[in-house]
């Protein structure tokens, strides 16, 4: 658990560094998909599910 925390936050760090020099490559998008695999088996994934269904329920057209 504590190894995979710790890649959690080193993956995210990582990713915010590429986002934060606008560098889309070919390694900014492996980093992406291992963080968000690592975040989707975190226990953090049910409050992120969470969060971005109410933020898409928000953003949804009314009808």
């Amino acid at each position: 658990m504590v190894l995979e925390v710790s890649a959690v936050v080193f993956f995210g760090v990582a990713l915010a560094v590429q986002v934060r020099r606008r560098r889309a490559s070919g390694f900014t998008v492996c980093v992406a998909v291992v963080f968000g695999f690592l975040l989707a088996s975190s226990s953090a994934a049910p409050a992120v599910h969470d969060i971005l269904a109410a933020a898409l329920t928000a953003l949804a057209p009314t009808r």
